[in-house]
């Protein structure tokens, strides 16, 4: 992350609490991400990274491919949704990548603003998790002795 301040709280009209949600072929910003759920309600953001590493089950990975259904984006946003309606959820964003990644991109950013830290930690893990076991989105895994693996497909 290149900046250490805290999220612009929002202002203008009445927005809903989910604030940013997508699927890109495109580096991802932890910035933009956490500047997505500033609220001046919240007094606790958590933020959860996800990487590529280089290992997975004791084998060296030298990188990766995500794909997405094309229904992907709909139901980011569902589950999106009910993390804000389960939690006193202020704001929330998530945003996964697609395409080819090398070991230490980003993979999935996500985020979570509310009144508390401890509900703003619920929140965020509960929307990860979901996140990865509800949203169709498959992982491609290459390893360094060259075989290849497809994990969620």
């Amino acid at each position: 992350m290149t900046s250490t301040s805290a999220p612009t709280p929002s202002s203008g009209p009445a927005r809903g609490p989910v604030r940013l949600l997508a699927i890109r072929d495109t580096p991802l910003s932890v910035d933009e991400v956490f500047a997505a759920v500033g609220d001046a309600a919240a007094g606790g953001t958590a933020l959860f990274v996800g990487t590529v590493r280089d290992h997975d089950g004791g084998s060296g990975v030298t990188g990766l491919g995500y794909s997405a259904h094309p229904t992907a984006e709909a139901e980011l946003r569902r589950v999106a949704e009910k993390v804000a309606a389960d939690f006193p959820v202020r704001a929330l964003a998530a945003v996964h990548r697609v395409g080819e990644l090398a070991v230490g991109d980003l993979a999935v950013v996500v985020a979570v603003s509310c009144p508390h830290r401890a509900e703003a930690f619920e929140a965020c893990r509960r929307l990860i998790d979901d996140l990865k076991a509800q949203v169709p989105i498959w992982k491609h895994q290459h390893f360094t002795d060259g075989t290849e693996e497809w994990v969620g497909a």
